[in-house]
């Protein structure tokens, strides 16, 4: 049976709910290593791609690491266009280069449903990376992306979502987390995590808990996209979003101002979301100065304090 104790330079695998395993090399280099895959979530095959890296690549920086390699995984239909996995391919390979990222090679097998992501290596100093389990009362939690994709992507299934709105939400998934790894490193954060699949309050659940905190956000801080409150309110929420609030639901606490749409809207499934960072609070003003200069879209959202699960103020 594996224990992770038996491995002493597995510094992160999984006794851990992070976003990726490390691997001690030397006292001065770790190995970063990630994967994940998804069937499209738009309908251009070129942003799909594009989206589906970016979102890959994501892991690697929510551990404060600099990525470098990676494969291609993809199952693609036989009938498929050869023009469509083409710009699939296309997508991925540009933005893995946007990202200094090199494709060097892959895996591709056949089924009814394109899937399409990347194995993805960094380095990470292995005293210096980021985890989960960092998060300290007294940090504040900052935000680098805002909320509403999994909810506009749905409606985009559903034929109703506006043009405009698809290419605000296809924008945002498509931006690397480049930008808020640089501010973590800089300014040496230890408590992080990226927000997909398990929505905010999720991720962040998987924070709290690591870091035997909890979390306090306040609701009015929070950005969204412009159009996701349309969408919330004609509850167009993926099924991973009922699963989320299902699943995590009992260890939220939400102010009696917050409604429905709101609530489920903290706990809608982003794609390639930005990353959740706990920044000590001698640090804070710095690092949302600095994220100025460099042009990084932050907020600051809440807190950690002491106690358990999340509160929504």
């Amino acid at each position: 049976m594996f224990k992770q104790q038996d491995y002493p330079e597995l510094l992160v695998g999984l006794d851990s709910p992070d976003d990726a395993a490390i691997w001690k090399l030397d006292d001065e280099r770790a190995l970063v290593i990630t994967t994940d895959f998804f069937t499209p979530v738009v309908d251009d095959p070129y942003d799909y791609g594009s989206i589906a890296a970016a979102n890959s690549i994501s892991d690697i920086y929510a551990m404060g690491g600099q990525p470098f390699l990676a494969l291609n995984v993809a199952a693609l239909p036989p009938d498929l266009p050869s023009e469509y996995t083409s710009e699939i391919i296309r997508g991925g390979a540009e933005k893995a280069r946007e990202a200094g990222v090199v494709i060097a090679g892959g895996h591709t097998v056949q089924d009814k449903e394109p899937k399409f992501g990347l194995v993805v290596i960094g380095f990470v100093h292995p005293a210096r990376y980021m985890s989960k389990k960092g998060a300290k009362p007294g940090d504040r939690l900052v935000l680098t992306k805002p909320l509403g994709f999994g909810v506009t992507t749905t409606a985009l299934k559903r034929d109703i979502a506006a043009p405009e709105d698809v290419a605000e939400v296809v924008g945002w998934m498509k931006q690397l987390n480049a930008g808020a790894a640089q501010l973590a490193r800089e300014y040496s954060l230890r408590g992080g995590t990226d927000i997909t699949g398990y929505s905010l309050l999720g991720h962040g659940l998987e924070m709290a808990n690591a870091s035997q905190a909890a979390l306090r956000f306040d609701f009015a801080r929070i950005p969204f996209v412009s159009c996701a409150r349309k969408y919330a309110e004609g509850w167009h929420f993926p099924g991973g979003a009922h699963d989320n609030a299902h699943y995590f639901g009992s260890q939220v606490r939400f102010g009696a101002a917050i409604d429905q749409a709101n609530q489920m809207l903290l706990f809608d499934p982003q794609t390639s979301g930005g990353l959740l960072l706990a920044v000590p609070p001698d640090r804070i003003h710095a690092l949302l100065a600095r994220a100025r200069e460099i042009n990084q879209p932050i907020w600051e959202i809440g807190e950690v304090i002491a106690g358990t699960g999340i509160e929504v103020v």
